[in-house]
């Protein structure tokens, strides 16, 4: 399978019910110094909007059914979907873009975006531009942290893959402990 698949498929899964981002994926592709690294971001994004877009109008025809399987999903629970819904009514699309770059659920937010009546086009649009923020902010600071640690600090591609693994173990681990279910 190709990366570009593989990143594809991961931003369609965050979307939808897997709860691993693609910031995962991203950061890992952003080790290899070779890579085109945008364009993978892209398939990421393409993945995650259809990903959204089939939760949004999940939301939208089956309202109670998709919320309880997205609070069935580790890190959300009925409280933290009851909070989403109060800032999309409160702030609108604006709450789609800044909800993911504190932490909570890009999925919370496209499953309940039709309810307080955002359009397909704008949920689309809002959600181009709040995974592609993170999306690049993420992947673009890891390739510039492995830059610099591969070239100054001479660590190997080993000890960076040994570097992401960790970093990524203590991001979940916090983050599962601060958000359990």
């Amino acid at each position: 399978m190709t990366k570009k698949c593989i990143a594809a498929g991961w931003g369609f899964a965050e979307a939808t019910l897997f709860f691993i981002l693609p910031d995962v994926l991203l950061s890992y592709f952003a080790l290899e110094r070779k890579e085109r690294l945008m364009r993978l971001i892209l398939w990421a994004l393409a993945g995650a909007v259809a990903g959204g877009l089939i939760m949004y109008y999940w939301g939208f025809f089956a309202a109670e059914t998709a919320w309880h399987w997205v609070e069935a999903v580790p890190a959300i629970n009925s409280e933290l979907m009851s909070r989403v819904g109060k800032q999309l009514g409160d702030t609108g699309a604006t709450a789609i873009i800044l909800g993911p770059l504190q932490g909570v659920p890009y999925k919370t937010y496209a499953v309940q975006a039709a309810s307080v009546d955002i359009g397909t086009a704008l949920f689309i649009g809002v959600s181009i531009a709040a995974r592609l923020l993170r999306f690049v902010l993420i992947a673009f600071t890891a390739r510039g942290i492995s830059l610099v640690l591969m070239s100054h600090l001479k660590f190997s591609r080993k000890g960076m893959i040994i570097i992401w693994g960790s970093v990524w173990t203590v991001v979940y681990s916090l983050y599962f402990f601060y958000f359990p279910s």
